[in-house]
């Protein structure tokens, strides 16, 4: 008799375990729908807005050179200095210089400059070599 209750109860436990089916779950629509119109009307940045962001802030870049060098660089337009570390960890600061368009950075014997994602990396001692940002 025993034997024949144990299908009738591990039903039971079965059948409670279940909970609502997903579609039954309760939904807000209503938040849904928000966070959705939200999302499509997010803020955007004028240029001018984006432009003082950068200006007035650090902002680091990954370059991978022809060389197989990874440089670090941290550009810290506030204070008009780069700080260029490369992959076995040795930094050097480099002074920010007038540029016709892009980036130039030098200090004693090192020097990067460039334009868009594509720069020229000149250590003391060694070959120039092309990198491209990669963040």
């Amino acid at each position: 008799m025993r034997l024949a209750l144990f299908p009738v109860v591990a039903a039971l436990l079965l059948s409670a375990c279940g909970g609502e089916k997903p579609a039954e779950a309760p939904t807000d629509g209503e938040a849904v729908r928000e966070r959705a119109e939200q999302a499509q009307t997010a803020r955007r940045r004028t240029g001018a807005e984006v432009q003082d962001r950068a200006l007035n802030r650090i902002i680091r870049t990954v370059y991978l050179c022809n060389n197989g060098e990874r440089l670090s660089v941290d550009f810290d337009n506030p204070r008009g200095m780069a700080t260029v570390r490369n992959s076995s960890g040795a930094a050097v600061d480099l002074y920010q210089e007038r540029a016709a368009d892009g980036i130039w950075y030098r200090a004693s014997g090192y020097e990067l400059h460039g334009e868009g994602a594509m720069a020229n990396w000149v250590a003391d001692g060694r070959e120039p070599t092309d990198c491209r940002a990669i963040d």
